[in-house]
């Protein structure tokens, strides 16, 4: 489970499989330290006493809406180890918490989907997914989590047309591009997978497994053309060149 989120330190509750989970970058420790000291904690598999780091985050800031995340993720992790239903509800609880403080955050969403699915209630996770997204019409990562739930329970359709919503909603969302395209590489897609790809890492140069892919669908694709013109076919497009690390295409 990847300790680090977008904005801050904090632990993904990525308990099933998700998605690009492993993508999300971290940021500066927390000013307190409250939180980086738990996510420390936490990676060497100290719950109890990451825990108690993350309660004191809370306590010095009772808004702080990562330090209730964290907390909660934990406390996740422990109630799925020691198949403790206390545990399981105070974490749902604490995710609620969370997001009385940013309706909008992205991990606890996330989590919260997690535990309702883990507790055998995924009508429950697909109306909180479905309600965030209705309620942020134009917010991409609504209905990229949206997307992996749908695709974590077979049904890559529905995913594909939430994230192409995503990518119209907004086009600047290198999170969605790279959902996109790795949905349409997993399908076969390569030449568009591609395409998302290179659009996602001209939004955001700092994805190293992006610029894995793209390096990794161009030689597919030249591959394919390559055999295709000494077989004698029609000819195919050829692929596009990978860009450096840290360069832009458009």
């Amino acid at each position: 489970m990847p300790p680090f989120a977008q904005r801050c330190p904090r632990l993904l509750a990525a308990i099933l499989v998700l998605p690009l989970a492993g993508l999300l970058s971290g940021c500066q420790w927390a000013s307190n330290g409250q939180n980086a000291q738990g996510t420390q904690l936490y990676e060497q598999g100290q719950y109890t006493a990451a825990m108690q780091h993350f309660q004191k985050a809370i306590e010095t800031t009772p808004t702080d809406a990562d330090g209730y995340y964290n907390l909660a993720a934990t406390t996740h992790r422990l109630g799925i180890q020691r198949q403790d239903a206390a545990l399981l509800e105070q974490a749902e609880a604490l995710y609620n918490q969370c997001l009385d403080h940013d309706a909008n955050h992205v991990e606890c969403h996330r989590g919260l989907a997690v535990l309702l699915a883990d507790t055998n209630r995924p009508d429950k996770a697909f109306t909180l997914m479905k309600n965030w997204a209705s309620q942020n019409p134009t917010l991409a990562d609504a209905r990229i989590e949206l997307a992996r739930l749908y695709e974590e329970y077979g049904d890559p359709a529905t995913a594909r047309r939430y994230l192409e919503d995503a990518v119209q909603q907004d086009p600047n969302s290198a999170r969605a591009w790279l959902a996109l395209g790795k949905l349409r590489e997993s399908s076969g897609e390569l030449a568009q997978a591609l395409a998302n790809y290179q659009r996602s890492y001209s939004l955001n140069s700092m994805q190293p497994m992006v610029v894995e892919r793209i390096a990794y669908l161009n030689r597919q694709l030249s591959d394919s053309y390559n055999t295709t013109l000494s077989t004698g076919g029609t000819r195919m497009a050829q692929p596009g060149t990978a860009p450096a690390v840290g360069t832009r295409r458009y």
